[in-house]
């Protein structure tokens, strides 16, 4: 799972020239799944948004805060497209990006996640799969990218069979 994480004056998305979700002063966050993705990504991802120190405290010192502590709001976006490659011939290629059905899923899992960790009403999201205008007024600008390390299925599979071979097979 990847998640750019921009620190914002303010933000918005725009599906269809109706303004869908908008914030103040918080997180734009793009969220990417990798085909590999798991709830154990969702929860690793969920707890370094909220407790990522990108605002000064009240005695100025610098990277202090979270969103959580400033009680701001986040604007979750999903983008497929953090998960993609350019092909030889420069085309893009996405297919490390979880398919479309699967992520919607997971991204509903994580966008609740998000809201059931902090105050609900202060995390917006996009409307995944949709084709949106998204804006921002990044203040810094300050922007870091977050990245889990997924498990591909097969190897962890693999991990599995290998422990349950019993002690003497192995003669």
């Amino acid at each position: 799972m990847k998640l750019v994480v921009q620190r914002v004056k303010s933000a918005s998305v725009t599906v269809e020239g109706t303004v869908v979700s908008q914030i103040g002063p918080g997180i734009l966050a793009l969220v990417g799944l990798h085909e590999d993705d798991q709830r154990q990504d969702l929860q690793e991802c969920c707890k370094k948004l909220l407790a990522c120190k990108l605002w000064e405290n009240d005695t100025g010192g610098q990277w202090r805060h979270s969103v959580k502590q400033k009680g701001f709001e986040l604007l979750l976006v999903s983008q497929f497209t953090l998960y993609g490659t350019l092909s030889k011939k420069n085309q893009p290629d996405y297919k490390l990006a979880m398919k479309s059905q699967p992520a919607r899923e997971l991204y509903s899992q994580f966008f609740d996640m998000v809201r059931e960790a902090y105050v609900g009403e202060r995390v917006k999201d996009g409307v995944f799969g949709a084709m949106m205008d998204v804006s921002l007024v990044n203040d810094g600008p300050v922007t870091l990218v977050f990245e889990t390390s997924p498990q591909p299925s097969g190897i962890v599979n693999e991990t599995i069979e290998q422990k349950k071979e019993p002690p003497d097979a192995k003669k």
